[in-house]
């Protein structure tokens, strides 16, 4: 299992930006999303780190930053237009937590956000994009881990 963690962890080694720590006051290690002052990544931790209602209340919140992304996609293959871009490295390392935020929190992102989710796609299709981000499963299987160290399973 440790073998299968390494990337995840490996990842997010490293010089943390001042934005980075400040920004991410609990973790101090992954990058965030950050739309007005609210901190994408931290409602997404939200998801599968509570239950009842604060998971729902969460839930809610980032169901409407998932809209929000997609309204700003539009019809677009990218954010830019036709280009993969500057926008497209920095949100789509998070696609690879959605596996985990659906099964802890039971809701399908692609009904919340089908165009989001299309465009997702479209970057893993990329060899690029491929062989840098780790398979969604073994995120959930931090996840789990996290969960249990937590006990909120």
């Amino acid at each position: 299992m440790a073998n299968l963690l390494r990337p995840i962890f490996e990842h997010i080694q490293g010089d943390k930006s001042p934005l980075l720590l400040e920004s991410n006051l609990v973790y101090k290690t992954i990058s965030v999303l950050i739309h007005g002052a609210k901190l994408f990544y931290e409602c997404g931790t939200r998801l599968w780190k509570f239950k009842g209602s604060e998971q729902a209340a969460a839930k809610e919140v980032f169901i409407g930053n998932l809209r929000l992304l997609e309204g700003e996609l539009g019809d677009k293959k990218y954010f830019a237009g036709d280009a993969f871009g500057f926008v497209e490295i920095a949100i789509v390392p998070f696609g690879r937590w959605f596996y985990s935020y659906m099964t802890c929190a039971g809701f399908s992102i692609e009904e919340a956000a089908p165009n989001l989710v299309a465009w997702g796609k479209r970057c893993m299709e990329r060899e690029s994009v491929t062989k840098a981000l780790c398979d969604p499963h073994n995120v959930y299987e931090l996840v789990s881990i996290l969960r249990k160290r937590d006990g909120v399973e």
